[in-house]
């Protein structure tokens, strides 16, 4: 595990969460008291921050509400990662950017997300290889979170094709469980929505830590998610919820209801257990 690995692993044992909270702020959905500032959706993100942070393992913004406000959102952006960095810098920070190109190309995003903008983690295709991925896995003191079984409908349409007498999901988890992740710098996003397939790839990979979106809106059940994807240890999850807490009335409550509720799943899998 390396350092920021182990940063993730410190700061959810400080603030007894699993969660992270997606900040995927839509302009026209957010409250008109942010719209009126000169930079809305730092604004929006900063006091969501403050209304979720104690709650909080992480936080990922995801690229798209940013890149579509051009250089106003990529600010917005940037300003949303100095807030972090200067007012909880122990927070673990996931650029949701599902890069993934060849290889002179990726060090640039590399050196964009990682270095320009700061963050520790960022959401990675394995479709072109590890080859072609290298510039972020050589990055021994960031984390690269591979996308394995996404929690949308459609995810069957690749992931579920064989490949050597397996589903490609299961090939991606054993690939960057014994082979990518030589630097302990790996995760893996497996979507709420398939449990079952969160319990074979958790057998694969015993030890990588879990991105896992789809709880809330996308209808992925917590429980279901704890029992299938808790590593030997108890942890191994990061659980994501972006619109059910930044449009909920009260995003402190929303945020400790879920972090309750994954920790209560927590406890009901170790009494089980």
């Amino acid at each position: 595990m390396n350092a920021v690995m182990q940063k993730f692993e410190r700061r959810a044992e400080a603030v007894g969460s699993l969660l992270c909270v997606g900040l995927d702020p839509e302009l026209d959905r957010i409250p008109a008291r942010f719209r009126a500032e000169e930079w809305p959706l730092f604004a929006f993100n900063r006091w969501i921050i403050e209304q979720t942070h104690p709650y909080a393992a992480s936080y990922k913004p995801n690229m798209a509400f940013y890149e579509a406000r051009g250089t106003q959102g990529l600010t917005e952006l940037e300003l949303t990662m100095e807030y972090l960095r200067s007012e909880h810098p122990d927070v673990f920070t996931i650029c949701d950017a599902k890069r993934g190109d060849i290889g002179n190309t990726n060090r640039g995003y590399a050196i964009s997300i990682f270095d320009a903008m700061g963050f520790d983690a960022v959401t990675l295709h394995p479709y072109l290889g590890k080859e072609a991925l290298a510039p972020f896995l050589e990055r021994h003191d960031k984390a690269c979170i591979v996308l394995c079984r996404t929690s949308n409908p459609g995810a069957g349409e690749f992931q579920d094709l064989e490949s050597g007498g397996r589903p490609l999901w299961e090939t991606v988890a054993l690939r960057v469980s014994t082979e990518w992740n030589a630097a302990g710098n790996c995760m893996l996003v497996v979507g709420a929505t398939y449990p079952e397939e969160m319990r074979r790839i958790r057998a694969i990979a015993p030890t990588i830590p879990f991105l896992v979106p789809g709880v809330g809106a996308q209808g992925g059940d917590v429980a279901a998610v704890v029992s299938a994807g808790l590593d030997a240890q108890g942890k191994g999850l990061l659980i994501s919820s972006s619109r059910g807490i930044l449009f909920s009335e009260d995003p402190a409550s929303a945020a400790r209801d879920l972090r309750d509720e994954i920790n209560a799943a927590r406890e009901a899998a170790h009494a089980a257990s």
